[in-house]
C-alpha cells in the first residue's frame, strides 16, 4: 500500500515536470517568434501575445507625429521668447536713460541747510540714533533743537500705538486754542476713541462719566456724532455685535494718528511730508525733461551751467504744487525772482518787466492797461504770495 502511494506521488511529480518543461519550451518558441516579427517589420505570427505586441508597437508608431508637432510648437514659442528677450535690452536703452550725468549742473548749495534737511528727515521718521550720528559727523550745532520737537511727537505716537490716548489728549488740550482756530477736530476724535475704548471694555458708568466731562465743549460742532455715541451706551461690553460695530474699526485709529502727526508738524511750521522726500520725488519727475534738455544743449555747456531759469516748463504732480504762481496779464510770463509781481496804486498787478516797458523809463508816467489811472515805476510796490 505504501509503495503504491509512493509510486503515485512519483508519477505525479513526473507528469508535473513534463508539463512544466513543455510550457517553458512553448514560451521560448513564442518569444523567438516575437523577436523575429519585430525584426521583420511587424510580420504576423501565430501567437496571440505577438499580435498584441505588434498592435501596441504600431499604435506607438502612430502617435509619434503628434509628439513631433508638440515639439515644434514648443520650439517656436521658445524662439519667440528668445527674440523678445534679445530686444529687451535695446528697448530699455531706447526708452530709459541709464546715464543721467548729462543733467548735472554745478549748483552751489548751502551745506549747512542741506545738513539740516537731512537731519530733520531722520528725526521726523523716528530714526533718532541715525539722526544723532549724522548730526555728530556733520558737526551741526543745532542738532538738539532739531530733535526735541520730533522726539516729543514720537513719544506720543508710541503711546497711541499701544492704545494709550492720555498723552495725545493732554497735547490736544495744551494747544486747544490753536486747533480751534484752524477748525481741527483732532481733540474731539481723541475723546471719541477714548469713550469707545471705555465702552468696549464694559465700563458703561465710566464711559458715561467720561462723556459728560469730555464732550460738552464740542456740542455745538459735533452734536450728531455725540448723539450716536450716546446710543452706544445701550451696547456696553458687546459693541462688536451692535449697529455701532463700525466704531471699533482700526481705521479710526489710523486716521487719528495721521491727523495728530499732521497737526504736530503744522505747529512746528513743518510740512507733513519730509522736505527731503519732496525734493527727491519732484526731482525724479523732472529728471527726464532735464536730461532731454541737456542733450539738446550739449554744444552749449556754458549756457547750460550758467542759466538761472530753464527755457521750458516742467510739469509736476499736484502734490508738489504748494502755492499759486502769478502770471503777468500783459506778457503772460510767470513771475520770477528777477521779474517779480508789482502792485500799482490803482490795485492792478503786473510783472516788473512789463511795467518798465510801459513806462519806457523809471521816471516817466504811464497808463494802466486795465483802467484810466496813471502812475510811475517809483509808486509801484513788489508783492509776495
Amino acid at each position: 500500500m505504501m509503495g503504491a502511494v509512493v509510486g503515485m506521488v512519483g508519477g505525479q511529480e513526473n507528469v508535473s515536470g513534463c508539463f512544466l518543461r513543455r510550457f517553458l519550451r512553448n514560451r521560448g518558441d513564442e518569444t523567438k517568434e516575437l523577436e523575429g516579427g519585430a525584426r521583420g517589420g511587424g510580420r504576423e505570427t501565430g501567437s496571440r501575445d505577438g499580435s498584441d505586441s505588434l498592435r501596441m508597437h504600431c499604435s506607438s508608431e502612430g502617435r509619434r507625429p503628434s509628439s513631433v508637432h508638440v515639439g515644434s510648437k514648443v520650439g517656436a514659442s521658445q524662439k519667440e521668447v528668445n527674440l523678445a528677450v534679445s530686444k529687451y535690452g535695446k528697448f530699455v536703452e531706447k526708452n530709459f536713460c541709464t546715464d543721467i550725468s548729462n543733467a548735472y549742473r554745478d549748483v552751489q548749495f548751502d551745506t549747512r541747510a542741506v545738513n539740516q534737511i537731512v537731519a530733520v528727515h531722520f528725526y521726523r521718521q523716528g530714526l533718532f540714533d541715525l539722526g544723532d550720528c549724522f548730526v555728530k559727523e556733520s558737526q551741526e550745532v543745532d542738532g538738539a533743537s532739531l530733535k526735541a520737537p520730533f522726539y516729543e511727537m514720537y513719544q506720543v505716537l508710541e503711546q497711541m500705538k499701544a492704545k494709550n490716548l492720555d498723552p495725545a489728549i493732554s497735547w490736544a488740550k495744551q494747544y486747544h486754542g490753536e486747533l480751534q482756530k484752524k477748525g481741527s477736530s483732532l481733540e474731539f476724535k481723541l475723546h471719541q476713541l477714548q469713550f469707545v475704548s471705555f465702552l468696549h471694555q464694559g465700563g458703561r458708568s465710566a464711559a458715561l462719566q467720561y462723556a459728560r466731562s469730555a464732550f460738552a465743549p464740542f456740542a455745538n460742532n459735533h452734536m450728531t456724532e455725540i448723539q450716536r455715541l450716546m446710543g452706544c451706551l445701550l451696547w456696553a461690553g458687546r459693541l462688536q455685535s451692535s449697529p455701532y460695530a463700525d466704531m471699533l474699526a482700526s481705521t479710526h485709529w489710523d486716521t487719528v494718528v495721521t491727523e495728530f502727526t499732521r497737526e504736530c508738524c503744522s505747529r512746528l511750521e513743518q510740512a507733513y511730508e519730509s522736505p527731503l522726500h519732496v525734493v527727491i520725488s519732484a526731482g525724479a519727475q523732472a529728471l527726464p525733461t532735464l536730461v532731454k534738455l541737456a542733450t539738446i544743449m550739449a554744444n552749449k555747456k556754458h549756457e547750460w551751467q550758467e542759466m538761472k531759469q530753464l527755457p521750458v516748463e516742467i510739469e509736476l504732480s499736484e502734490e508738489f504744487q504748494f502755492h499759486s504762481i502769478f502770471a503777468c496779464p500783459v506778457s503772460k510770463d510767470p513771475s520770477t525772482t528777477d521779474n517779480p509781481p508789482m502792485l500799482m496804486p490803482c490795485g492792478h498787478v503786473l510783472c516788473k518787466q512789463s511795467i518798465q516797458k510801459l513806462a519806457k523809463g523809471n521816471f516817466r508816467t504811464f497808463k494802466c492797461p486795465y483802467c484810466p489811472s496813471e502812475t510811475t515805476v517809483a509808486l509801484c510796490r513788489q508783492i509776495y504770495f
